[in-house]
């Protein structure tokens, strides 16, 4: 080998080496972004036990809800009244919990009713233990910060469906009813009447959206995984937007007992099963999820189907990803933001401004584990499960599987409020008292 050929293999070697030291490096150091502000940060145990997450949104009632699964069943709560010194106040578990068989706790929401407040938290339990049927428990929170008052309402049943509810929402419906939405094991997305559950009623079935037929989706299992309901001003309807089998489907369901399809994204390239959507809050717009390694978000233009100039959305206006080689999970819009909880990218912020060019704004590596040491398909479901905004003053909360509960602010998010940005002010964020015309 002569001196130039040696001289440029060292060159080589020590470019190698020096990129090989630099990626352990970003793997001991959190990846974070100057304008993201870690307020709290709140270790809650076992790696793979930790869920979804949600904030109440009354400034007076500082309170986060975090779900947990595997080796603990329940949920936790975290207080926030001091969101730089955030605090574990209470844990709910399943009683008996080492004898069932299932996920646990997955996805926690809340409401309010007649001046009180719950949680609901969904449940999994499969066959070979206890409370298969059991979809979700309802726990009456009103006396917090005093958990001696917390008291369990009882359990939303599926006798007919068992293997629980892996996902939920909580509607504020136009009609005044607390409506629960939940996926079950097969079928459509069941409804319940909470108010009339925890008044002791038995009637609580409202309605239940089912999953529409669609093309070359024969033996693929007809439930959805997730979804999102919310007011619709113009049309005046309350809106059922889920992803299940085929794609992503908006359904008016003013009358939860006649839902209506209004609109379907389908046959779009990569997408044969849709998990998480979410809406822009004038409805136009929604961002879809699927779960497998590489996958993007979706930016899909809902207009030409509600202009009746097509029949089916079948290709995104933009997608966006931070790192291929990973996958990013839940979000929340709060235009012209978007916050993704991103498995092992942490939390994200994507700017939604222009729809057709999503741009990453903020970002925070909450994630501490290897890569592919997860769940889901090719391990990968692992980091960051759950995110979700406090309107009020923009605070920012998201659950880490490995890791627990992080707090975080935005700089120059202060908080949100729709009309600021000419939108209608609605997001996941529910008006309990006035109901969501009041949000118009």
């Amino acid at each position: 080998m002569n001196k130039k050929a040696f001289s440029t293999l060292c060159a080589i070697l020590i470019m190698g080496v020096t990129a090989q030291l630099a990626a352990q490096q970003n793997t001991e150091l959190p990846l974070r972004s100057d304008n993201l502000e870690v307020l709290s940060h709140v270790p809650l145990g076992a790696p793979l036990s930790v869920t979804d997450i949600v904030v109440e949104q009354e400034m007076s009632r500082p309170y986060a809800y975090v779900g947990r699964m595997q080796a603990e069943k329940g949920f936790d709560i975290m207080d926030i009244s001091d969101p730089e010194h955030a605090k574990l106040i209470y844990r709910w578990r399943m009683p008996n919990e080492e004898l069932h068989v299932g996920l646990g706790g997955m996805d926690p929401k809340y409401f309010k009713h007649k001046g009180r407040y719950y949680v609901v938290q969904s449940l999994q339990f499969f066959g070979g233990g206890p409370n298969a049927d059991a979809g979700a428990v309802v726990v009456d929170v009103t006396d917090l910060p005093n958990v001696k008052k917390i008291k369990t309402v009882g359990f939303v049943r599926n006798e007919e469906r068992p293997g629980g509810f892996h996902n939920i929402f909580m509607y504020k419906h136009s009609d005044g009813r607390p409506l629960l939405f939940a996926t079950t094991s097969g079928g459509g997305a069941m409804i319940y009447d909470l108010g009339k559950f925890v008044e002791g009623k038995d009637d609580i079935i409202a309605g239940e959206v089912p999953v529409p037929d669609l093309p070359n989706t024969a033996g693929q299992g007809a439930f959805y995984h997730d979804f999102y309901v919310g007011y619709h001003p113009d049309s005046q309807q309350d809106r059922f937007y889920g992803g299940g089998r085929g794609g992503y489907f908006v359904f008016d369901v003013t009358k939860t007992d006649a839902p209506d399809l209004v609109a379907t994204v389908a046959g779009v390239q990569g997408v044969t099963w849709g998990h998480t959507v979410t809406p822009s809050p004038d409805g136009r717009y929604i961002v879809g999820e699927t779960e497998y390694i590489h996958a993007p978000l979706r930016v899909f233009d809902l207009k030409p189907a509600f202009d009746g100039d097509v029949e089916v959305v079948s290709t995104p206006i933009s997608v966006w990803n931070f790192d291929y080689e990973n996958l990013v999970h839940n979000h929340e819009v709060r235009w012209p933001y978007l916050f993704v909880s991103g498995y092992e990218d942490g939390l994200l912020v994507v700017d939604l401004f222009d729809p057709a060019e999503p741009k990453t704004v903020a970002y925070y590596d909450t994630f501490l584990g290897s890569h592919k040491s997860g769940m889901c398909r090719e391990n990968i479901c692992n980091g960051a499960f759950g995110v979700d905004v406090r309107n009020e003053d923009g605070l920012i909360v998201v659950s880490d599987m490995g890791t627990g509960f992080w707090a975080f602010r935005l700089e120059d998010f202060q908080g949100w409020n729709g009309r600021g940005w000419g939108m209608p002010n609605i997001s996941s964020a529910q008006n309990w008292d006035e109901g969501p015309t009041a949000q118009e």
